[in-house]
């Protein structure tokens, strides 16, 4: 159990040190991850993903305690948590100054404007890859698209379309 708990611990402490803007943005390392050590399956990938995205706070930090809880129970959760936000804040508290020292640097500026649309581009990649997952039929591609359009012209609050979600498919498909 130890042994499982310090592998979860150290899969999201990479993700996370790897990980670049943010929750979001660590969501294919993290899909990444638990699919090739065959941790969970996409359908589970997803189930974790939509309840991340349910709960307030940061998305990877809660997908990284579900995952490791549900390997391992109360040790993995934990295991998950520490390892998704430990690492990252130990070295986000060592870079903050340096980062404040140079941040008006035009070198930093090149960098930032190269990383911002490579990290649309893998949430891109990560929607178009759990598709086939998520997306099984033809209600369940208006319920994407439906999302996709109340969030998007809307900009109605993603949690409140995943509850309405879940009623919609507690009525349509709990029979």
């Amino acid at each position: 159990m130890l042994g499982q708990t310090w592998e979860i611990f150290l899969t999201f402490s990479k993700v996370n040190l790897l990980g670049y803007g943010g929750g979001p943005s660590i969501i294919p390392l993290i899909k990444a991850e638990v699919i090739e050590k065959r941790w969970m399956t996409e359908t589970d990938f997803l189930d974790s993903l939509a309840l991340g995205n349910a709960l307030p706070g940061p998305i990877a930090t809660k997908m990284s305690a579900y995952i490791g809880y549900k390997l391992a129970g109360v040790p993995g959760g934990v295991a998950g948590l520490l390892g998704a936000a430990l690492p990252t804040a130990i070295l986000m508290l060592a870079l903050a100054a340096a980062f404040f020292a140079v941040k008006d640097s035009p070198r930093v500026g090149a960098i930032l404007k190269a990383v911002r649309p490579a990290i649309v581009g893998l949430l891109v990649w990560t929607a178009w890859d759990l598709a086939p997952s998520g997306v099984k039929s033809w209600d369940t591609l208006i319920i994407a698209v439906a999302t996709f359009l109340v969030v998007s012209f809307l900009k109605l609050n993603p949690a409140i379309v995943i509850v309405s979600a879940a009623v919609i498919g507690f009525f349509l498909y709990g029979r």
